[in-house]
């Protein structure tokens, strides 16, 4: 019998991209500052990995000013936190298969 993985999502497949989401798992919201300085990256490759998740509506938007300071907030919306627990049901199987 061969292994689903039907829930496996490429998308997932980035680190940046991965490190993105759990942290938006465990967080209501995340801001683009503390992203960066969390994960260690540079705004282009955090913008261009935020921008991918966005596209696949993973997460959402919100634009403020903080004490005269633009602040970017990232959330994860319903469908990216499925996709994300699919994916990690997709590794959990994997991982699994291994031990049979």
């Amino acid at each position: 019998m061969g292994l689903d993985l039907s829930l496996y999502n490429k998308i997932f497949e980035n680190r940046l991209r991965l490190q993105i989401m759990s942290i938006l798992m465990a967080n209501e919201f995340y801001d683009f500052s503390s992203l960066k300085e969390l994960l260690d990256a540079t705004d282009g490759n955090l913008a261009s990995n935020l921008k991918t998740l966005e596209k696949e509506g993973y997460l959402t938007v919100e634009k403020s000013f903080v004490d005269r300071k633009p602040n970017t907030r990232y959330m994860k919306t319903d469908k990216g936190r499925k996709a994300f627990e699919n994916h990690l049901i997709a590794l959990e199987n994997l991982i699994k298969q291994q031990y049979k």
